[in-house]
C-alpha cells in the first residue's frame, strides 16, 4: 500500500548536520544567536534536506480544493458554490495565494480533489477527484474508509510529482467552503481539547452562526464517534478530501526529506493526522503563522510547533505559507552569503572576564 510504504520511509532528520549548520552560524559576523529564529530555521532546513543547498529551494504551494456536505447544515457565511468559483480565480492568478507566491517566486499547483462541480480539465488544474464533495458528517461519515485512503494517497502522489519536477520546498494550500468545520472536528478529536476552544468563526460567522457551527460539530462527533487513535477513522468520519490530500502530501515530503511549510488551521488539522500516522514527520514541518482562527494556536501547541508569524491571517489557500517561504529564503541566504569572522577579518568576542 502506498500509504504504509510512505510512512515506513520517513526517517529522523540528521541531527549531526543540524549541529554542524549551527556551528557555522555561530561563526558568522554577529553575536552568537543574535539572528534568533532565522538561525534556527536555516539549520533546521539544512538538516531536513540532508545537505547544504547550493541554491535556494525550488518552492511550490499545493492547493487542494474540495467541497463539504456539512454545508447543508448552514455552517458557513458563504455558499458552497464559492469553492468552484475560487478554482477559476486560482487558475487565472487572481487569488491572494497567487499574488504572494509570485512575490516569493513560488509556483502554485491547484488540485481538484473533490469539488462538487465538474470543472473539466482546464490548463493548470490537476484533476484527482475522489468524489463530488464529502457527505454530510452531521448525519453520518463524511466519506468511506476507501475514499479516505484514496485522498491521502492522492496527496502522496501529487507531492511525489512535485518532487520529481525538482521541488525542494513544499507548502500546503487549500480551499473548500465548510472546511474549518471539518478541521475543528478533527482538531477536537486529535488534541482532546474542548470543542468550544477548537471551533472559530471560519469565514466570518456571527455569534448565532458560531453557536450553530459548534452544535453541528457536536452532532457529528456524537453520530460518528471517531477514534482518536486511528487517524484514518477520524479522516473518514469527520474530515475532508483536501485535508486528506494535505496529510498525504506531508507524509510524502517527509519521506523524501523535503521541508513542508504549513499554512493555517486547515493545514494544521492535516498535520495532526500525518503526525499521528508517523510522529517523525513533525520534524519536517515549519509552522508559517498562527491564524486568527480560534483553534489554531492550541493546535500548534499540541504539535509542538512555534509559528514564525502572527499577522491575524485567516484566509487559507497557502497565503501564510508563502510569507514564510520568504523567511526560509532569507535564513538560507544568511547562512550561505554572510561572512565568518575569519573570512571578514573581524575580531571575535573577547573571552569572558572572571
Amino acid at each position: 500500500m502506498i500509504l504504509s510504504d510512505t510512512i515506513r520511509a520517513i526517517v529522523p532528520i540528521d541531527t549531526t548536520l543540524l549541529a554542524k549548520a549551527q556551528a557555522r552560524l555561530d561563526r558568522l559576523t554577529k553575536p552568537v544567536g543574535s539572528l534568533g529564529r532565522l538561525e534556527e530555521l536555516a539549520a533546521r532546513v539544512i538538516a531536513i534536506l540532508g545537505a547544504e543547498p547550493s541554491q535556494l529551494p525550488q518552492s511550490m504551494v499545493l492547493t487542494f480544493v474540495a467541497d463539504h456536505g456539512v454545508t447543508a447544515e448552514g455552517i458557513s457565511a458563504y455558499p458552497s458554490s464559492v469553492t468552484a468559483q475560487m478554482v477559476w480565480n486560482f487558475l487565472k492568478g487572481g487569488a491572494a495565494v497567487n499574488v504572494l507566491a509570485r512575490h516569493v517566486g513560488a509556483q502554485v499547483r491547484v488540485v481538484d480533489i473533490g469539488v462538487a462541480e465538474d470543472l473539466g480539465r482546464p490548463e493548470g488544474l490537476v484533476v484527482r477527484k475522489i468524489g463530488y464533495g464529502t457527505k454530510n458528517m452531521a448525519r453520518g461519515p463524511a466519506m468511506t474508509c476507501e475514499e479516505a485512503i484514496k485522498a491521502v494517497e492522492t496527496g502522496i502522489k501529487v507531492a511525489l510529482d512535485a518532487v520529481k519536477e525538482g521541488m525542494t520546498l513544499l507548502a500546503t494550500g487549500e480551499m473548500g467552503i465548510g472546511n474549518t468545520t471539518a478541521s475543528a472536528a478533527i482538531a477536537t478529536v486529535m488534541t482532546g481539547q474542548p470543542l468550544e476552544r477548537m471551533t472559530g468563526r471560519g469565514t466570518g460567522l456571527d455569534d448565532a452562526g458560531l453557536a450553530k457551527k459548534r452544535q453541528v460539530i457536536h452532532q457529528a462527533l456524537t453520530v460518528n464517534r471517531p477514534d482518536p487513535h486511528d487517524p484514518l477513522d477520524v479522516l473518514a468520519k469527520v474530515g475532508g478530501f483536501e485535508i486528506g490530500g494535505m496529510a498525504g502530501m506531508i507524509l510524502a515530503a517527509a519521506a523524501n526529506r523535503i521541508p513542508v511549510v504549513l499554512d493555517g488551521f486547515i493545514a494544521g488539522a492535516a498535520a495532526l493526522l500525518a503526525v499521528a500516522w508517523q510522529p517523525r514527520c513533525r520534524d519536517y514541518l515549519i509552522a508559517s503563522h498562527v491564524s486568527d482562527e480560534r483553534g489554531h494556536a492550541p493546535l500548534l501547541q499540541h504539535l509542538g510547533l512555534a509559528p514564525l508569524l502572527d499577522l491575524r491571517l485567516r484566509l487559507g489557500e497557502g497565503t501564510g505559507a508563502c510569507l514564510a517561504i520568504n523567511l526560509v529564503q532569507a535564513a538560507l541566504k544568511v547562512y550561505r552569503e554572510m561572512a565568518t569572522f575569519q573570512e571578514a577579518g573581524v575580531d571575535e568576542a573577547l573571552p569572558p572576564t572572571r
